[in-house]
């Protein structure tokens, strides 16, 4: 490293956020970057610590050179840093905000100070690149006259989508909804990802590069995929995890409780443009919220409840409060499952652990009123409910956040008839499925995951389909981004 003892001179700066009073006016990302010698300084701080396990498996599925681009960026070399990220990584622009950085609590300096500021950098580094037109269309210099159709432009998609492409295959993805980006564009709300300044300025860019993209094909359904199988060479699956967790109990037919991705999804179109009408409006507006899971998913419920003007919050968890500090059956550098106030729920919601939903109140108009719930105990991996711990949540609307079982199993799954695993995801040799010539990656094969593990999914699948066009492995190596945007 060009500074082996930055991480003694140096303490950890993290980007400024805005306000909170000024941020919940709005739909936009809130954060201010470091400035240049800032930044510099951050990755001073990265120590030259041997075996460096932010990138090993235990903190970046995609195996960013973390080290490298930290060293870069102290001696100034920005353009160099950006080849390097983008040398293992296709959307730094996504995992540089919505990924949890895993590879941050990896990292050797936080085994007794602050982590290294990972996850700021990489955002610095490839926000740099669009200001500085380092980025640039990269089309394939030849064809191999091979058709991939990809169903599903969420991450894992769009990586596999981007990789075989610069192979030179012909692309096409096919998005059932009427933008392209998959959980990137409906899932995450805009103000930690932003959808036009960040998701379509890559698609605009991969399309550019030739990648041909199909909205409002819903395929298995409005689209056969038989009909793709027999127009390409190749079909890839990557639809996600779709399939979200219910929770059946008493009144569950009441009005306005919903699905927490039917509240975010119809936010984010409305944020790009698209009108509802009042009946099909899911709006938490003068409203007594309640988030039923404490995951990010539920976090997003809560940050876009407050954007907008929910008279309370309340998120509640099965649960009990994660512990502030790693445990014994947390050893580093695994990731830990410690509480984290998000920013989000740092902007105003009351946090409730280890309550049980045990039935939902409605009036006579069918109504939702509030929901009847009890404390509980755990035990081991089971739980007992504490006598005398009844109380009731007033609720006007609920929103259910509590993950999701797997892909949907009514579309491509049940036309072909593929083969699922035990949890109802796809079931795959590497990456084929029961099916030659027809693979999967992503959360439809592996289940809900983060959006880094699905670009790692997308890269390693286009790895295999690849060969199976070409009959041999090619540039496209593991864990690495030879053909990638460098």
């Amino acid at each position: 490293m060009g500074k082996v003892t930055g991480f003694k001179e140096y303490k950890r700066k993290n980007f400024t956020l805005a306000p909170v009073e000024e941020r919940i006016k709005h739909y936009n990302e809130f954060i201010t970057p470091l400035s240049e010698e800032e930044t510099k300084e951050q990755g001073a701080r990265c120590m030259d610590c041997g075996i460096p396990f932010c990138h090993s498996n235990y903190g970046c599925p995609v195996g960013n050179n973390i080290p490298q681009f930290n060293d870069q960026i102290y001696r100034g070399e920005w353009e160099a840093a950006f080849r390097t990220l983008m040398s293992t990584n296709n959307f730094p622009e996504f995992t540089g905000r919505v990924c949890p950085a895993p590879c941050e609590t990896a990292c050797v300096l936080g085994l007794n100070q602050t982590a290294v500021g990972i996850k700021n950098i990489e955002y610095s580094i490839i926000e740099r690149a669009y200001e500085e037109g380092w980025i640039q269309p990269q089309i394939p210099a030849y064809r191999t006259g091979k058709k991939v159709a990809i169903i599903g432009s969420g991450p894992a998609g769009l990586a596999a989508a981007n990789q075989l492409n610069k192979a030179g295959h012909s692309v096409t993805v096919y998005e059932k909804d009427s933008r392209i980006g998959g959980l990137l564009r409906y899932g995450i709300p805009n103000f930690k990802l932003d959808k036009l300044k960040v998701v379509q300025r890559r698609v605009n860019l991969m399309r550019e590069e030739g990648i041909e993209f199909i909205t409002d094909a819903n395929v298995g359904v409005d689209v056969s995929i038989k009909t793709l199988q027999e127009s390409h060479h190749a079909v890839v699956i990557t639809t996600g995890a779709g399939n979200p967790r219910d929770l059946p109990i008493e009144n569950r037919d009441a009005n306005n409780i919903h699905f927490a991705m039917e509240f975010l999804s119809q936010n984010n179109s409305r944020v790009e443009g698209e009108k509802f009408s009042e009946e099909q409006s899911i709006l938490a507006t003068d409203k007594h919220v309640v988030v039923i899971g404490g995951g990010d998913t539920g976090s997003d419920c809560v940050g876009t409840s407050r954007r907008q003007g929910a008279k309370s919050i309340t998120q509640i968890e099965l649960m009990p409060k994660a512990p502030d500090e790693r445990t014994e059956d947390m050893p580093w550098p695994t990731y830990p499952r410690v509480f984290k106030l998000s920013t989000s729920q740092s902007e105003g919601c009351e946090l409730d652990f280890s309550v049980l939903s045990k039935s939902f109140i409605k009036d006579e108009d069918n109504n939702v009123i509030g929901i009847n719930c009890v404390r509980i105990e755990w035990e081991g991996r089971g739980f007992k409910e504490i006598e005398g711990s009844e109380f009731v949540l007033k609720a006007d609307l609920i929103l259910l956040a509590m993950g999701f079982l797997g892909p949907l199993q009514e579309d491509v799954i049940e036309e072909i008839s593929l083969e699922t695993d035990e949890r109802s995801n796809i079931k795959t040799t590497g990456y084929q499925t029961s099916i030659e010539g027809v693979y999967s990656a992503g959360d439809s094969r592996r289940g809900q995951s983060l959006v880094v593990w699905a670009i790692y999914e997308g890269r390693e699948c286009a790895v295999e389909v690849d060969a199976f066009l070409t009959g041999q492995k090619s540039m496209l190596n593991r864990r690495s981004a030879s053909l990638c945007e460098i």
